[in-house]
């Protein structure tokens, strides 16, 4: 498995990342056996959003395992309640973490700090599903327009990956991890979604939605390459399926009462 060193100076990092590197990868090399699959096609530099499904609340600290193995350290954008407390909002401001206020109007800034992230020269990383997936078979479900509208505005290669296997080590919304035997996380990288018609053009709700579109098939068809397995024909929609959006889907039931 080809990778390549993070580049002295390349990209802004506070005391918290390097921490973080020195904890929380020998934890992954210990629990988990990384496969990468053409992870050549992250940008070694330059401003880039990455793309990913998300089954598991460990896929940050996954992800972030592929970018530093690929020479890019990454920015998030987090949910804002991880800012409130204030140890671990300390934490995350160091590292470079971005806080967003989901399904809120607030969430405009979260937007104008990712794009001037991208536009610095920074590998910004979105999850477009906005939460771990509600689909029943774990596939990538709708995505919010987010990732859309920063490479819209920028310009940015839109990189999609494709990865399975975080949830085995920590299941969705579980309170333990499953750590013996390592698991194995799988991420294949993709070309960039090409968004250059879109970009060229005024950037309308239609323009977004489509370029929504491209970014999840991109990402679907990869998540079907790793598993070896036909995605269903149509993708799910929370919205039209009455479930909560946000939140853990144990504790917040659908609209008919179902948990």
């Amino acid at each position: 498995m080809a990778v390549r060193r993070v580049r002295r100076n390349s990209e802004p990092r506070g005391w918290a990342f390097g921490l973080g590197v020195a904890i929380v990868r020998p934890a992954l090399l210990a629990t988990t056996r990384p496969h990468w699959i053409d992870g050549h096609k992250i940008p070694a530099s330059g401003g880039c959003l990455v793309v990913l499904n998300h089954v598991s609340h460990v896929d940050p600290l996954t992800a972030a395992h592929l970018l530093w193995d690929h020479g890019r350290i990454p920015r998030y954008l987090a949910k804002s309640g991880l800012f409130r407390n204030r140890a671990l909002g300390a934490f995350l401001r160091s590292a470079g973490q971005i806080p967003v206020e989901r399904m809120s109007r607030n969430a405009l800034g979260a937007y104008d700090a990712a794009v001037a992230a991208v536009r610095a020269g920074e590998c910004v990383v979105v999850y477009p599903e906005g939460t771990i997936t509600r689909d029943p078979g774990s596939w990538p479900m709708t995505g919010k327009t987010g990732a859309a509208r920063i490479a819209l505005e920028t310009g940015c290669p839109v990189v999609p990956v494709g990865q399975w296997g975080a949830h085995e080590l920590l299941a969705p919304y579980a309170t333990k991890p499953d750590l013996f035997p390592r698991k194995t996380i799988t991420m294949k990288v993709g070309d960039p979604v090409d968004l250059s018609d879109l970009v060229a053009r005024e950037h309308t709700a239609a323009a977004v939605t489509e370029a929504t579109t491209r970014i999840m098939d991109a990402i679907t068809a990869l998540v079907a390459e790793v598993r070896g397995e036909e995605p269903p024909a149509t993708r799910f929609d929370p919205r039209a399926a009455g479930v909560a959006p946000i939140g853990n889907p144990r504790k917040f039931p659908d609209k008919k009462g179902r948990r």
